[in-house]
């Protein structure tokens, strides 16, 4: 039971622990590879351990895919293309597409919780977001699976064969389906590999791939590290790359296929403006900005990390921020009134320290709202950043944490300039009470998404991606089956 504290300043509550059950999980103390329709051993014997990054415990050990195991998931794909998916008549494949979605349905509970002792978020974002999206990406897909003439009419549609996948470590279920179920509707066969520190999820969508009878080899799930993603970009028979990650890796990526003839999408970092004009509705633009940059502890590649308040009302709108900030509760990812969970990794958490640390060191005056630091885990309070200048090195560079940084502005060609002065160009945010302004402001922001009174929303009907360093082409909607099929 929540208990009140009152104060003259404000009414205080302390919630009563409320942790999601784990009863009805059961994780294997060792995964192996998914190729060819069945779980095989690395061949180089070698496995990888994965861990709680809340508890810094073990949760289990994952096999590390070497070349050789590349080579054997590729040729699988390729095999069960030829042969049997570009074979199959297209409705026959929306049938396995949306099998599977009515599989991670009946396991949402399931994948909620793993992904939330995997990856750190919290069990609300994994319930109500990350998994509902997920099956929602292979129902709407499984629906366009036999519809390819109507989606780009006048054209001959063919898939492009083998799909090489590589997904980051903020949203791994999420991200699993933005790739798979575009490309198997499209007719492609896929080789994903997911992020070291976040594979679970991933493995057990192997299991309920291998449960909707799939056939063999037109999935494959390998897991490993760097060396893995390289050996799949790097094979001759892979027709199309696949990734989101880093703007460092992605450019790796994109030099390394260059000449090959490989189709790529690349969903890289982004350094994203939120907008605050003075005639916005501040109460609702507050939990915009919380939402924009702290949710899933700031593991956003569109988090709304750059924050631009009108000056009229910076004084009010940082004021309620500071306030709203002070009744986040971080803590336990599992537990249903955590509002902040873990970073993702203790190399992570490093990085966010040292933007920090950097932040502090160029004259930033720093704000972090109050809260309670676990003893074991992965931690960071959320914070905010005033004073800092457009050449700040936290301004300008991708921290991926929860950290905001706070400018203002007085007119609306100050603040296009200012929020299109960045490497980046993936989302925005602009909270105003006019549409005109709206428009108006929409039109001239380099950016691939733009969210107006709202932010962090998203649905499989709607394309995602970037700009500049933010990478191209567009994932979602038909723009993300456009990326997996050959037109004539």
């Amino acid at each position: 039971m929540a208990k009140k504290k009152n104060t003259q300043a404000a009414v205080e509550w302390d919630y009563s622990p409320s942790p999601e059950s784990t009863s009805h999980i059961e994780l294997k103390s060792k995964y192996d590879l998914y190729i060819d329709g069945k779980f095989v051993k690395p061949s180089s014997g070698k496995y990888f351990a994965s861990y709680n990054p809340a508890t810094e415990e073990k949760l289990a050990d994952v096999a590390y895919a070497n070349e050789k195991d590349v080579d054997k998931a590729v040729k699988a794909a390729r095999k069960a293309y030829t042969n049997v998916w570009s074979k199959m008549e297209a409705s026959e494949r929306a049938k396995y597409i949306f099998r599977i979605a009515r599989i991670m349905q009946e396991r949402s509970r399931e994948l909620a919780v793993v992904e939330t002792l995997d990856a750190g978020k919290t069990i609300r974002e994994s319930r109500d977001v990350d998994v509902p999206l997920a099956c929602n990406h292979f129902f709407y897909y499984a629906g366009w699976a036999d519809k390819l003439d109507y989606a780009f009419p006048n054209r001959k549609v063919e898939p492009l064969g083998v799909a090489g996948q590589i997904i980051p470590w903020n949203f791994p279920l999420l991200m699993a389906a933005w790739k798979i179920a575009p490309a198997l509707a499209a007719g492609n066969t896929v080789v994903i590999k997911p992020a070291e520190t976040t594979p679970l999820t991933a493995l057990i969508l192997a299991e309920i791939i291998h449960e909707a009878g799939l056939p063999p080899g037109v999935v494959n799930i390998i897991t490993g590290y760097g060396d893995t993603g390289a050996a799949i970009v790097n094979h001759d028979d892979v027709d199309k790359i696949a990734f989101t990650g880093s703007t460092a890796v992605g450019k790796i990526i994109q030099k390394a296929i260059a000449g090959t003839g490989k189709k790529a999408t690349l969903e890289l970092g982004g350094k994203s403006a939120n907008i605050i004009m003075d005639d916005a509705p501040i109460d609702q633009a507050v939990e915009g900005i919380i939402n924009g940059i702290f949710f899933n502890q700031g593991h956003v590649c569109c988090a709304g990390s750059r924050l631009f308040v009108q000056e009229a009302v910076v004084d009010i709108v940082v004021k309620k921020l500071k306030r709203r900030m002070d009744t986040l509760i971080l803590g336990d990812p599992l537990d249903k009134n955590t509002d902040i969970g873990a970073i993702n990794s203790k190399e992570q958490l490093a990085v966010i320290n040292k933007y920090i640390k950097i932040g502090i060191d160029e004259g930033a005056e720093m704000y972090q709202g109050k809260c309670v630091i676990p003893e074991k885990g992965y931690y960071c309070p959320p914070t905010i950043f005033t004073d800092v200048a457009q050449s700040s090195t936290i301004v300008q560079e991708e921290i991926f944490g929860p950290v905001l940084t706070i400018q203002t502005f007085r007119t609306v060609d100050e603040v296009i300039q200012k929020a299109n002065n960045t490497p980046y160009g993936l989302a925005a945010g602009v909270w105003t009470d006019k549409g005109s302004r709206i428009f108006n402001l929409t039109t001239k922001l380099r950016a691939g998404v733009i969210w107006a009174n709202t932010y962090n929303k998203f649905d499989p009907t709607s394309p995602f991606g970037g700009y500049k360093e933010s990478g191209f082409g567009r994932e979602g909607g038909l723009h993300g089956l456009s990326a997996y099929v050959k037109l004539k």
